[in-house]
């Protein structure tokens, strides 16, 4: 019971700041997105982001700041493997399938419902 009250906990805190973000310094929805992809690369690269995963759960997994810490995961395990040029593979490899997911059902979905206007 205690993991899911700090998973709802710091979910809740990324999606605060990712509100005042928006509503306090103006910043649009993409440089909010942004920034909290590259903020969560940056935790990645500092090690602090695993430690919040297990920590947190999901509260740390699901918000858009673990997408840029498996981007940074990526490009260093490939990093490791092929050198310079891993750097780029890596970013692809690792986040291909959640990205061709939401490509693939974004697309039935445009097939099955009709726009309003």
């Amino acid at each position: 019971m205690e993991k899911f009250i700090w998973a709802f906990i710091v979910g809740g805190g990324i999606c605060v700041i990712g509100q005042i973000m928006m509503d306090v310094f103006r910043l649009t929805p993409a440089h909010t997105m942004t920034t909290l992809v590259v903020s969560g690369a940056v935790l990645g690269g500092l090690g602090l982001y695993e430690p919040l995963i297990k920590f947190a759960g999901a509260g740390a997994f699901v918000p858009i700041s673990s997408f840029g810490n498996s981007l940074f995961k990526g490009a260093m395990m490939e990093y490791d493997r092929n050198g310079i040029v891993g750097v780029l593979t890596g970013i692809f490899e690792v986040t291909s399938a959640g990205i061709s997911s939401a490509i693939i059902f974004g697309f039935i979905a445009a097939l099955i419902f009709k726009p309003k206007g």
